[in-house]
């Protein structure tokens, strides 16, 4: 081989694995957003150890539903919208709309808490917070080079967020036996509980986020299954990895007896477990965590969100797409600013909702897997993949059907 040749082929295998690397964090930091830190910390308050079961619940679901959905995506090169309309005319428009309701809700919870954090980090009042932490996110937007700093943003905040909270885990000495026992041997299951937390990782917007880059950065086809297939298994890791992490730190302040308040209008109970667990440093610390989830969180939101747009007009440009995010962003902005619902029930609430979303993806997607087999030309879908699929859609619409009212509960809807 030439210097030449082996020169263009780095310059093809290169970008090629930034783009995975990069659809790995833009699904993990999407994944480990402000909903999932403060649905971790109210369920870790309420239930104790016996939560470790709904995280081990909730991993080994998001494991099959990320690995189908990435799968189908890639090989048909269609966004999930688009492939939902040609597999089943009509059902891509449902789909979109699901997860675009989805995705405002959820941002709209990540702006609350981008605002949250920025209070725990700085003091500054929860409206304000919000408020700057949008404005940042359409400055992002705005940007020329908005998927090169995006790519990058994710990629670094997401790892700044795992060794923080690592710091955080460690100095609150959890019980790790007992939370080790409780993953198999539960003391209670709460399907509202999992049902939120599966949604707050892989519900709604978050499940085609990193599928969805992948297919703007080319990475599509069965020659790049594999590299597709790692890449949602890594993602699925780091998600895990850092959800067992935030809960045993939360664990080792409930445990050691401390009391978290989460009655008040502006309760903050991941802020509370580590402001006791390091002191003001440890609230200084989550401020820094939430902000950074948070921040991430509305990019991820409202790019996904956006992409799901092209399937009422096909013929939107980068730029318009650029533009109908920053309008998105800013509307979830206002309707944040208006709303009274304080902002940690509304974080909780959005993943229960997208919770609800994901059996009619998921639907759809095993569908196109095992029926439309012609829109895979060269590939042949692995069948242990597509029935462990199934078993995990059935759960996933029984526990909806069992959790509905406790998840709108959680914003006192009824």
């Amino acid at each position: 081989m030439s210097a030449q040749e082996a020169k263009n082929k780095k310059s093809f295998i290169n970008p090629r694995r930034s783009s995975l690397i990069a659809a790995i964090f833009l699904m993990a930091t999407s994944a480990i957003g402000p909903g999932f830190i403060t649905q971790t910390a109210t369920f870790t308050a309420t239930m104790g150890a016996a939560f470790a079961f709904g995280i081990l619940a909730s991993i080994v679901i998001d494991y099959f539903v990320q690995q189908n959905i990435w799968r189908v995506v890639t090989l048909t090169r269609m966004r999930a919208a688009e492939l939902a309309n040609t597999a089943l005319p009509g059902s891509g428009y449902l789909l979109a709309v699901l997860v675009i309701f989805g995705g405002l809700v959820f941002n709209i919870g990540n702006i609350a808490g981008a605002g949250l954090g920025l209070n725990a980090l700085l003091g500054l009042d929860p409206k304000w917070g919000g408020l700057l932490s949008a404005l940042l996110a359409i400055y992002i937007f705005s940007s020329r080079r908005a998927g090169v700093a995006i790519d990058r943003m994710m990629i670094v905040l997401g790892l700044i967020m795992i060794g923080l909270t690592l710091y955080v885990a460690i100095v609150s000495q959890p019980p790790l036996g007992e939370a080790l026992r409780q993953s198999v041997l539960p003391d209670e299951i709460n399907f509202a509980t999992i049902t939120t937390i599966v949604g707050g990782t892989v519900g709604g917007y978050i499940s085609y986020a990193g599928a969805h880059r992948l297919l703007d950065k080319g990475a599509v086809g069965p020659d790049h299954i594999h590299e597709v297939s790692s890449a949602a298994t890594k993602g699925i890791l780091v998600v895990g990895v850092m959800r067992y992490i935030l809960f045993l730190a939360i664990l080792g302040v409930v445990a050691s007896g401390a009391s978290i308040d989460l009655s008040a209008h502006n309760a903050n109970p991941a802020s509370q477990a580590f402001q006791y667990a390091a002191g003001e440093f440890g609230l200084r610390i989550f401020g820094f965590i939430l902000w950074a989830a948070a921040i991430t969180s509305v990019i991820g939101a409202a790019y996904t969100s956006v992409s799901f747009m092209t399937v009422f007009r096909p013929t939107l440009t980068e730029r318009q797409r650029s533009i109908a995010t920053v309008v998105f962003i800013a509307v979830s902005l206002i309707i944040y600013l208006l709303m009274g619902t304080a902002p940690a029930a509304l974080l909780v609430f959005a993943g229960g909702f997208n919770g609800l979303v994901l059996p009619v993806g998921m639907s759809l997607f095993l569908y196109v897997g095992w029926r439309r087999a012609d829109l895979m030309p060269g590939y042949h879908y692995p069948r242990w993949l597509l029935w462990s699929g199934l078993v995990i859609c059935l759960l996933t619409w029984y526990m909806g059907a069992m959790s509905v009212s406790a998840i709108f509960n959680f914003l006192k809807v009824v």
